[in-house]
């Protein structure tokens, strides 16, 4: 590598922590094509994104429900039902977050999350508050992929960014932190991380 790392940065969903909107909907919507549908015609990614980019949960459900009032209850379940879609933490990639906080690593998180459930998220999942600081995208009116989140990130918490080693799931993310300058490893399992960490000499 021809730089060090000195900062480390973790995505949160599906790196730290589990997330499947089917957990609440498989009982909810129990028809597996009905509830396929619903998520690939109403509650869809790109939706539920514009949460993450800071669209307020009234706004998001009152756009749905102009356009499928007779699916009023299955749109609020959504974000009624959102802490069930979190179910737990992965320990293997938590217990090497605790590890290079232990070695006086300097650890931020950089996550695409709504602000209130990312709130809510806090308290369920206290570890997320070990980290020297996040950046939230809906508390900031930008999320990943775009370089103008990791800019931000970067400047605000100080990091170089060619010694920076960026954590996330989604490789168009990774693609993203990468076109910033950073370096980047996309997130398998806590396996996979932790020969990622070795090779960076971060572990």
């Amino acid at each position: 590598m021809t730089d060090a790392i000195d900062h480390i940065v973790f995505d949160i969903g599906k790196v730290l922590i589990h997330y499947d909107p089917n957990l609440p909907f498989s009982r909810l919507i129990p028809d597996a094509a009905e509830r396929q549908w619903f998520f690939d015609t109403i509650c869809t990614h790109e939706w539920n994104l514009e949460q993450d980019r800071g669209r307020t949960w009234e706004d998001a459900e009152a756009l749905l429900i102009a356009d499928h009032p007779e699916r009023e209850e299955q749109i609020r379940n959504f974000r009624k039902h959102w802490t069930e879609m979190v179910p737990h933490a992965y320990d293997g990639t938590v217990e090497i977050l605790k590890e290079l906080l232990a070695q006086g690593r300097d650890v931020t998180m950089l996550t695409n999350f709504a602000s209130d459930t990312f709130a809510e998220a806090k308290v369920k999942f206290p570890f997320l508050t070990l980290a020297r600081g996040v950046t939230v995208s809906g508390d900031i009116f930008l999320i990943k992929p775009d370089v103008a989140i990791y800019e931000k990130h970067a400047h605000d918490f100080g990091l170089t960014p060619a010694r920076t080693l960026f954590i996330d799931d989604n490789a168009d993310n990774v693609a993203g932190a990468k076109t910033a300058g950073w370096q980047a490893v996309q997130f398998f399992d806590a396996e996979t991380l932790r020969a990622d960490l070795e090779r960076f000499g971060v572990l």
